[in-house]
């Protein structure tokens, strides 16, 4: 997903989230609490996946990276 679609689904999440809370505010409902149970944690994942996709965009694949610091590790303790 890319990092325009993630944020046009956290836009689109967040509305409807506050929806859910103005409906709450007129009344408990345990469905409209579920759905914003499951909307929370749904932009908790959006919001990881944005922090990841912009660390790729700036310092490249995480395994490459990891890869890299191994290489330079084993290099260091051979010196």
């Amino acid at each position: 997903m890319t990092l325009t679609e993630i944020h046009r689904e956290i836009e689109q999440t967040s509305e409807r989230r506050t929806e859910l809370w103005h409906a709450l505010s007129h009344g408990h409902d345990p469905a409209v609490a579920a759905e914003l149970k499951r909307l929370s944690e749904r932009l908790e994942a959006l919001w990881n996946e944005e922090r990841n996709a912009k660390a790729v965009l700036r310092f490249g694949d995480r395994d490459h990276i990891v890869a890299r610091a191994r290489v330079e590790e084993r290099l260091e303790r051979a010196a």
